[in-house]
């Protein structure tokens, strides 16, 4: 049922902390004091993320968890690489939770997390840093913008 006399909400203004099972913080765009701009509707969303989000108002506060699918998706074992120590610069560092960085389609960046060294063996991790984890979100909502 849509209210025809409320605009759509199409982007929402927020500080956004972003906490494990644990409790410990994620992320958090308090310590940078840039709130976060959630765009609805262009698919930069999981479809349980924008249903959390579209009836709030400036100055509402939101917590929700949301199962590791629904946030940054699931761990996905097709992303986690062994590649020789050849195919990385030879000063370069690689140890369990370095991150390398590749080339991607279109000049794009494609971060990934070293996760183990055995000998000539990496093994990088191209998932999501939070892939395979229940997250929960602590939402200030700053500004809401409409149609």
């Amino acid at each position: 049922m849509t209210d025809l006399n409320k605009a759509d909400v199409q982007a929402i203004v927020c500080h956004m902390n972003i906490l494990l099972e644990d409790g410990s913080t994620a992320d958090s765009t308090k310590a940078s004091g840039k709130p976060a701009r959630l765009n609805l509707g262009d698919n930069s969303l999981s479809p349980a993320f924008e249903a959390q989000i579209k009836t709030l108002k400036e100055g509402d506060k939101h917590t929700f968890t949301l199962k590791a699918k629904d946030a940054f998706g699931e761990s996905n074992p097709d992303a986690i690489h062994h590649m020789d120590r050849s195919r990385f610069p030879a000063d370069m560092k690689l140890e369990a939770g370095v991150i390398v960085s590749f080339a991607g389609p279109g000049g794009s960046e494609i971060p990934g997390i070293v996760r183990e060294t055995l000998g000539d063996s990496i093994t990088v991790d191209l998932n999501h840093p939070l892939a395979g984890h229940n997250i929960t979100f602590e939402l200030d909502v700053v500004k809401v913008m409409t149609e």
